[in-house]
């Protein structure tokens, strides 16, 4: 097993027309103890200094935390950095995996599965959607099988396009345009699974800035990243990412996960006053020898 230790920095910076004189605060940038990867060391760095501060687990086991300023201040800068060791996954055979209509059938015993079969904010299906799914879900295939099927179909039909989407863009357009990004195709491929009935839910972290050596650059590197999470029985919950038609790896670090973007979101938050507020971003995924 390969074992690739990162360290991960995302800041965000806001700058404010106008003194803001209290925000409120949610980040969720502290990477989910699963069983791929451990997070050696977290430090969240916040300027001005947050006035209260907590840590705690969300509805789905996820680590966020919550802080609030209540100083006058003109600009807020909010830095997490991680260092994060991430092993290789060791798939099992995908034709191995149960039938897909016997997962849909089953998952009345586990009601976080079937709450991951609905539709939520981002992610809607309808009739179009859920026949473009059954081209690869054919009778009595295995599930993991047919979502590594569905996971080439939406990589060699769409077309990855930062300039074609917002983040408020609703699924439909999106299988419509053929286009997107990240995100779009991660919420597209949740509305397939779940046109079936199956448990899906949308993992958010980061790609590996720089690729191992011979192998291609992944599409998406240097920003928050985003795929899927299939339930498959027996089997478990097997990761898929439609952007670059991989199956995730020691190349992914995962921050969370949830129905769809708006559950882990990397930072929401309220303020009041500021005017009009400019926002940056900046990701650096570094493979520490």
């Amino acid at each position: 097993m390969t074992n690739v230790l990162y360290e991960v920095t995302h800041t965000t910076e806001y700058n404010y027309g106008d003194t803001v004189p209290e925000c409120f605060n949610i980040v969720r940038l502290n990477p989910r103890p699963i069983f791929d990867q451990v997070c050696q060391e977290h430090r969240l760095e916040i300027n001005p200094e947050p006035t209260d501060y907590v840590c705690r687990e969300d509805f789905f086991g996820n680590l966020i935390e919550q802080f609030s300023v209540h100083i006058p201040h003109t600009s807020l800068s909010v830095k997490a950095v991680n260092r994060i060791i991430v092993t290789d996954r060791d798939y099992p055979d995908l034709g191995s995996t149960p039938a897909w209509e016997s997962v849909a059938e089953s998952i009345g015993k586990d009601v976080l599965a079937a709450y991951l079969t609905r539709p939520s904010p981002h992610v809607r299906h309808n009739a179009a959607i859920n026949s473009y799914a059954r081209e690869s879900f054919t009778t009595g295939r295995p599930v993991a099988e047919a979502t590594r099927d569905l996971t080439r179909r939406i990589f060699e039909d769409f077309e990855f396009d930062s300039g074609a989407t917002t983040i408020s863009t609703p699924v439909e357009e999106v299988f419509k345009n053929r286009s997107g990004v990240c995100q779009d195709f991660a919420h597209f491929q949740i509305a397939c699974l779940r046109s079936l009935g199956l448990p899906a839910r949308y993992v958010s972290g980061y790609l590996r800035t720089l690729p191992p050596p011979g192998k291609p650059r992944l599409v998406g590197a240097d920003a928050s990243h985003a795929w899927v999470s299939v339930f498959c029985g027996d089997a478990g919950w097997f990761d898929f990412d439609p952007t670059n038609n991989v199956m995730p790896g020691s190349d992914h670090i995962t921050i969370g996960w949830g129905r769809d973007y708006s559950d882990v979101c990397p930072i929401q938050g309220v303020f009041t006053g500021g005017g009009e507020t400019v926002m940056k971003v900046a990701v650096d995924v570094l493979p520490v020898e």
